[in-house]
């Protein structure tokens, strides 16, 4: 049985297998889910407070490109973080019953793959600190993705498929007639 969901970026419904929300619904109650949003947003707030802080006071430091190195650099992170929240607030959101896992299968609420190609390492001249929460952000990103992508777009349903061995008792039935049947 499948879960009708109507999405306001499709023309029609999305159909949404029960199976998939059942593992929606049953990550947003995990453990799992618990330190993964608590990870998520502990590295939010740190560097949010690094970038207010310590790393504005960092950044007044640097030269002229470096500076500008460095106001790239902070915007990629706070995007990348905002990706991670956004899709963070929408597990919970099905984990407090504020949201059906139904909507949460929407495909706008699914990650991005992450561009790699194309990117340059960050100047060496970057303050550490912000070298490093770029890279805890992006190691957090591509665990989100994989999470993303094993739960919503992977993860098929195995309730449609047919049962191999119930085929061959079918078949035998066919051809024997079935059980208690006389022959």
């Amino acid at each position: 049985m499948t879960e009708e969901t109507p999405s306001p970026e499709l023309p029609s419904a999305v159909m949404v297998p029960d199976g998939r929300v059942a593992v929606v619904t049953d990550f947003a109650a995990s453990d799992l889910f618990e330190r993964t949003f608590r990870e998520g947003m502990e590295l939010v707030e740190e560097t949010a407070a690094y970038l207010d802080g310590e790393g504005r006071r960092d950044s007044k430091l640097l030269s002229r490109s470096s500076a500008l190195a460095y106001a790239g650099e902070s915007m990629r992170l706070t995007t990348r973080l905002m990706q991670i929240a956004s899709w963070l607030l929408v597990q919970r959101a099905v984990r407090e019953g504020d949201m059906a896992a139904s909507a949460a299968c929407e495909p706008r609420y699914r990650l991005a793959p992450r561009k790699v190609e194309g990117e340059t390492p960050p100047p060496a001249d970057l303050p550490i600190a912000l070298v490093e929460y770029g890279v805890r952000a992006e190691k957090l990103y591509d665990r989100i993705h994989y999470l993303d992508r094993r739960m919503y777009v992977d993860a098929t349903p195995p309730a449609d498929t047919p049962n191999p061995v119930q085929s061959q008792f079918d078949r035998l039935s066919a051809a024997f007639g079935a059980p208690g049947t006389p022959t």
